[in-house]
Parts: C-alpha cells; sequence; structure tokens
C-alpha cells in the first residue's frame, strides 16, 4: 500500500501540543524534535488512533513534508507540550526485566513469583491524568516514598482477545518513553490486602514524542528497543541500561498476555516496566533498586527516595539524538485542597 510513497518506512513523530483543552492538539514534529506543526488530518491523538487505517498515511506525509522543508512549522517549546495522550482509555504496565523484579522483591522482602519465567507480570494503572513532559511531580508527603521508574511502552490500536505474539506486531503502532511513578512505602501494605497497585501508583509523566517504530530504526528489534535508558538525577548520572538485550518478556509477548480474555481498544498503552540490567556499572533506571544493592552490599539503605526539589530527567538517544524528546520533572509539594 506504500509503493507510491518515499517513505515507505512508516517513520513519523507525534505529540500534543497544550491548547487549554483536555485531550490537546495533534501535532507532527520533525525528526530533529525542534519544529512542529499542527495535523490537518485529525484534531487529537486518540482521534488518528481510532481512525489509524486511513490516518497513518496521511499523517507520514505530513511528517515528510516537515522534514523536507526546514521553514515549515513552528519551533518546539516542550513546556507546552503535554503527555502525547493526556488521557488515556487503558494503561497496562508490564514488568518485563527480571533484575529489576528480583531487586525490589527483595527490597520488600518479598520472594519473586514462582511464574517468574512463564507469565508476565501486568497491573493496570490510571490513564486519566497522565503528566506532560515537564510537569511537577505533586505528592503530599516525602513519607510516602517517591520514586520514578524510566521505562517504555507501546501503543495499540484495536487488538482482538487471543492475539498471539507472533501477530501482536500488527497492533503496535507507536513506542513512548516515560515515568512512572511509584510510593514505595505505600506498596507493601497496599500488595498486603492482595487486590492490587492503586494509591501507590499515581500519574506517570510521559515523553513529548510518541514514534513509530519504524522511527527506531534498527534499534527496534523482536518487540525490543534496544538502546540506552538515560537517567539523572539532580544532574548526576544515575543509570543507562541498554533496554534491549535483558527484556525477558518482549512487547509481542505482553500484548499476547493481556489480550487472553479481552479485547484492547486503540489508543491503548502498555508498559514494560523499570529498565533494568544486571551489569551494575550500568546504574539504575529507579531508586528502589539503587537501595537494594546498597543493602545487599553493606547492611543498609542509603539513598533516600525522592525528596521535594529533586529534579528527574530521562532520555533516551540514538546517535546522539533524543528519540522522543526529554522528560524533566521537579518533584514538589501538593497542597491539600481547601476544605
Amino acid at each position: 500500500t506504500c509503493k507510491h510513497h518515499h517513505n515507505n518506512t512508516h517513520q513519523m513523530k507525534l505529540g500534543t501540543l497544550d491548547n487549554k483543552t483536555r485531550d490537546g492538539r495533534l501535532i507532527v514534529v520533525s525528526k530533529d524534535n525542534l519544529r512542529y506543526i499542527e495535523s490537518q488530518v485529525a484534531p487529537t491523538l486518540q482521534n488518528a488512533l481510532d481512525n489509524w487505517a486511513d490516518a497513518e498515511q496521511k499523517l507520514i506525509a505530513e511528517y515528510d513534508a516537515l522534514n523536507k522543508d526546514e521553514n515549515l512549522g513552528h519551533k518546539v517549546d516542550l513546556t507546552r507540550l503535554r503527555a502525547p495522550l493526556p488521557r488515556a482509555y487503558e494503561w497496562i504496565d508490564g514488568s518485563a526485566y527480571i533484575n529489576h523484579i528480583v531487586l525490589v522483591r527483595k527490597a520488600r522482602n518479598a520472594e519473586p513469583p514462582a511464574t517468574l519465567k512463564t507469565d508476565p507480570l501486568v497491573y493496570q494503572g490510571g490513564s486519566g491524568t497522565f503528566l506532560g513532559p515537564m510537569d511537577p511531580v505533586e505528592h503530599f508527603s516525602e513519607d510516602y516514598g517517591i520514586d520514578y521508574e524510566a521505562e517504555l511502552a507501546v501503543i495499540t490500536d484495536d487488538v482482538p482477545m487471543g492475539t498471539t505474539a507472533k501477530n501482536a506486531h500488527k497492533h503496535i503502532k507507536l513506542v513512548a518513553l516515560l515515568n512512572d511513578v511509584s510510593l514505595r512505602n505505600l506498596i507493601p501494605p497496599e500488595l498486603a490486602k492482595s487486590f492490587g497497585f492503586f494509591v501507590s501508583k499515581p500519574s506517570t509523566s510521559f515523553a513529548p514524542f510518541f514514534v513509530t517504530p519504524d522511527e527506531l530504526g534498527d534499534s527496534w528489534k523482536d518487540g525490543r528497543v534496544h538502546l540506552d535508558m538515560l537517567s539523572n538525577l539532580n544532574g548526576k548520572f544515575a543509570g543507562n541500561p541498554n533496554a534491549g538485550p535483558e527484556m525477558f518478556f518482549s512487547f509481542y509477548q505482553l500484548l499476547q498476555h493481556v489480550t487472553q480474555t479481552r479485547r484492547l481498544t486503540a489508543g491503548t498503552i502498555i508498559g514494560s516496566g523499570t529498565i533494568s540490567n544486571e551489569d551494575e556499572t550500568r546504574g539504575s533506571s529507579c531508586l528502589s533498586e539503587k537501595r537494594m544493592i546498597e543493602k545487599i552490599k553493606t547492611g543498609e539503605f542509603k539513598t533516600p527516595y525522592l525528596r521535594f526539589g529533586d529534579v528527574v530527567e530521562i532520555d533516551m538517544k540514538k546517535e546522539g539524538k533524543s528519540v522522543f524528546g526529554p522528560i524533566r520533572n521537579v518533584i514538589t509539594q501538593a497542597k491539600k485542597p481547601e476544605e
């Protein structure tokens, strides 16, 4: 279907401009992240995903035109960008990195599940109030044990129930970078009730751009992203694990797992879990892992969880260029609503 078009690789980068509406305005962003145009194909990203079969080629044409003409478009201002999907119908977060699972379970004195390598871990998180890439992460108390988690995710079209890993690639339309904020001290009492994460998993922040798998080129392989996940805390190196080789369950396998008993609507987001490598020189993509390694080595946790004023920065680069644009979240004290 694409042979009449020179970009037959389906490369594209999309975002959402804050226009004071709930779902924002769909923009097409240049490959270098510097310029954007408001899309004439669809008003919002969800609208485009709802009609992806029709919208995709037209969006690619806009992307190609933008990249060909340096005078086209407006200058990207990251502070004006929302999460690419400011609210989504479904946010399903996996935990596909075995090293992360083992470390964070140790940190809360829990055993890894017996099905660690046969059955993926997933939970359904809140998707109504995603944070933008530069938004503050606001919470009432540091006692919650505020942590960041640098993750990847994929966005689907309509996915039938019973989709196999073999056919999953047909349904993955976009790839994302995110900070899955976690409240570590609220997790153990919550999970002790055997009813899942809720108050311990608040709003997630997304990098400004969703990209097609083809935009990742040879870095997208077997349903995994083979690039380093860069995270800094207060301007200092925190981690750069490679997201590819140690992702035990691929996005294709996660998709098969979550469609066993339900179909998925267009615009569903499926997360990878915290990117983690066994090689400790790669650092960590969350503080919980770092703390656990300290405890194993010294007998005590040394690094505190996030404090108000801390700055978390997350990015992923290919050949030195940011793929998804950066996340920069300042941890901020939330004010209680007026009684």
